[in-house]
């Protein structure tokens, strides 16, 4: 008996209007090494070719379309996924689609019913070695679509296998996963340190480095400055497992300090893949990291450690430090602001942000603020004082509290300075050596070569000189470097670190030391710093939580800007006036002040005379001088006002007044005296508005613009009713 084959078996199914299309011929091959590799689904392309020759298609209507590989033997279509590929060849040109298995021609379910409704519109025949199959059918189609469900299981089912024997080897700690910088993988699967010397050096020097300074970047400049390049084996292409150096870069540095291989810890499954951030054409993208205990496998001790456990958890702890979070102290940053990171308020406990202030000579001034419950829910300003104040007062006990240890800081600087040099200057040997090495090789390559073949013996010359000449400039980049670095400390130098450890106080002010070396050494010893200002007064309680525990408490002094802040304010008063009503002039009274211990605001460490005349206009003691001029000055209107007068009754500062005239925020005009001295117009309704001005908070206006346009219109009305004489003179 003849066994037919299942299109030998067809009822009218292929009819002349599809052979009048193309026949298309679909394949599915991941990689061009694929197609090299696995010559079985070449030989099936080939006989799916014939086949469709055998249908009844001329060879010329037959059309290969390969999906991965994103190409068609005919070069008509240049994209991948097989409904992109058919779509732009045009279903309604296509008169057969033939595949090993129908149900592979589409990756979901989803996406099988679809192709299925597009060759039914289209009038498109399917084929697999079973058979040809109409999807305009019923009967077809409920067979193609049982086909792509048990296709979809059955991938589903191929998935899972694979997965479990990948986690189980991993389990095992036997999956080859991609090792980090120092590492290699030997032919037998074993991981060992990268056999290379001076590539061993570099990676334990990051974390040498890591561990003094605290800061990636520290460690990136450290490496940069002193020319250290990292050892990288190539993961892929011709040169695969090949030794290149690379200059240093902040996230191989990253991903060396926070990768737990260097600890000895296989792990795997630290991340996942998120189908959202995937980007086209990049397999390797879309990337989340997983939380420690959301990791599949964690197994200490299986491979060789460059460092401790404890070392590794330390460096995972100062890396979150150093994000600027809330919840952390943030990397140190350039900035006179010593306590950054450091200080707490002592009446919320939420720590205080630093903010700076420009001064002159471009001088940064710090100020600590407790902002959160105004920055986050729009509310008052819990507190501030000024930074410098608050540096100075840690600064000194943090040295006097560091004094005994100073011959034991000193002789550790030494010796780690000795050690850094050391080895720095050992990795520079290591790379002459391998330069020499280059050079012994390029020699004895030139004298192997036969001296006839010109061709060879050329190109190893010249090969052999620029291996002469990297290694010469080489030399001199050494030379230079230890000239500027010697390898060991000389006596002059351990003689000066001796001296500078019987002073700390030069050393710290000293201009080599910066404000982060000052910073860093803060938060060695000084856990937090938690301050409170008393009431809105200059007095401020500190209390300081060393490394360790111990606690100190204290109170310093912070500059205001008011005299009324100050919270021996009624003692001054009563002195002045005391002293105005006994005839005294101004510099006497700023002389008596001072010596009796009175300080003025705002930074100022003693009362001038000009400071004890506005001190005496703010308590409403008119001086001799001025009530003069004002006898002499023409009499004031029923609603007129001197200024000492009216900020008096607001009871405002007669400087923020003034700056209101300037502003235009009050109706003022000034005398014809010779000190031009200035009037202000406002009835009972002009001062309680103004009082209602001065009780806004700082910066109100700023957060609120339209109230300072409503402010204005009121003056501007206010003026429009008048005369020019009245107008005033800003």
């Amino acid at each position: 008996m003849v066994v037919r084959a299942p299109w030998e078996r067809l009822e009218g199914k292929i009819q002349p209007r599809h052979l009048d299309r193309l026949a298309v011929v679909y394949v599915r091959q991941s990689t061009p090494q694929q197609v090299l590799d696995h010559a079985e689904s070449t030989r099936l392309q080939y006989g799916l070719t014939q086949r469709a020759v055998d249908l009844g298609w001329a060879p010329s209507r037959v059309l290969v379309i390969d999906e991965d590989l994103g190409h068609s033997a005919s070069g008509l279509v240049d994209r991948p996924g097989f409904q992109r590929l058919v779509s732009e060849v045009g279903l309604d040109h296509v008169g057969l689609v033939l595949g090993v298995e129908m149900s592979r021609l589409a990756r979901s379910g989803r996406e099988w019913h679809q192709l299925l409704e597009l060759c039914a519109l289209a009038g498109a025949l399917l084929a697999d070695p079973d058979g040809v199959y109409d999807p305009a059918g019923h009967n077809d189609r409920l067979l193609l679509g049982l086909k792509g469900t048990i296709s979809e299981a059955e991938l589903h089912l191929i998935k899972q296998r694979m997965w479990n024997g990948r986690i189980g080897k991993a389990r095992r700690g036997e999956l080859a996963v991609p090792l980090p910088v120092g590492y290699l993988r030997l032919a037998d699967g074993q991981v060992v340190k990268d056999p290379d010397e001076q590539v061993q050096t570099v990676v334990r020097l990051v974390f040498d480095l890591f561990d003094e300074l605290g800061l990636i970047n520290g460690v990136l400049r450290f490496l940069v400055d002193h020319g250290i390049q990292m050892g990288i084996r190539t993961r892929e292409g011709p040169e695969k497992g090949l030794l290149v150096w690379r200059r240093p870069s902040r996230i191989v540095i990253q991903n060396m300090l926070r990768h737990p291989a260097y600890a000895g810890i296989y792990v795997y499954g630290r991340s996942r893949t998120d189908p959202r951030r995937r980007v086209p054409g990049r397999p390797s993208t879309g990337r989340v990291r997983k939380p420690r205990e959301d990791w599949l496998v964690y197994l200490p001790a299986v491979l060789p450690a460059y460092i401790g456990i404890e070392q590794y958890e330390r460096n995972l702890a100062r890396i979150e430090a150093n994000r600027t979070r809330s919840l952390s102290m943030g990397a140190l940053r350039d900035g006179p602001a010593l306590l950054a990171g450091l200080i707490y308020c002592g009446r919320c406990g939420t720590r205080m942000t630093v903010h700076y202030q420009r001064g002159q000579g471009g001088k940064l001034w710090p100020k600590y603020e407790c902002s959160r419950v105004k920055a986050d829910y729009g509310g008052e300003l819990c507190q501030q004082l000024a930074g410098a104040c608050l540096d100075r007062y840690v600064t000194v006990l943090l040295l006097a509290a560091m004094a005994p240890a100073a011959l034991e800081v000193s002789l550790a600087a030494a010796e780690q300075a000795q050690h850094r040099r050391q080895e720095v200057d050992r990795i520079w040997r290591q790379r002459l050596e391998r330069a020499d090495y280059a050079i012994d090789r390029a020699r004895r390559q030139y004298q192997l070569a036969e001296p006839e073949n010109r061709l060879v013996v050329r190109e190893l010359e010249r090969n052999w000189e620029s291996t002469l000449t990297e290694r010469q400039q080489l030399g001199e980049e050494y030379d230079r470097f230890a000239a500027a670095r010697p390898r060991f400390l000389t006596a002059a130098e351990r003689e000066q670190i001796r001296a500078l450890a019987g002073d700390l106080p030069a050393v710290w002010r000293a201009p080599t030391t910066t404000d982060t070396d000052r910073k860093q050494l803060m938060r060695h010893l000084i856990e937090n710093v938690r301050v409170s200002v008393v009431d809105d007064s200059e007095r401020v309680t500190v209390q300081i939580t060393w490394a360790g525990g111990h606690r100190t408490d204290g109170a310093t002094v912070r500059p205001v800007g008011r005299l009324d802040q100050l919270s021996y304010f009624p003692q001054l008063a009563a002195r002045a006036r005391e002293l105005a009503a006994a005839g005294q002039a101004a510099p006497v009274i700023a002389t008596i002040l001072n010596a009796e211990g009175f300080r003025p605001p705002k930074r100022r460490e003693h009362f001038g005379a000009q400071g004890v005349r506005e001190l005496l206009r703010e308590l409403g003691c008119i001086s001799r001088q001025e009530q003069t001029l004002r006898r002499n000055a023409r009499p004031l209107g029923p609603d007129d006002w001197w200024p000492s007068d009216l900020a008096r009754e607001i009871g405002m500062p007669r400087v923020t007044l003034f700056g209101w005239i300037k502003k235009g925020w009050v109706t003022a005009h000034q005398q014809d005296d010779r000190r031009r001295s200035w009037v202000i117009h406002a009835d009972r309704t002009e001062v309680e508005r103004l009082r209602r001005l001065h009780e806004l908070p700082r910066g109100h206006g700023a957060r609120q613009p339209w109230l300072y346009h409503q402010r204005m219109t009121i003056i501007q009305n206010k003026e429009g009713t008048q005369g020019d004489d009245d107008e005033p003179q800003v």
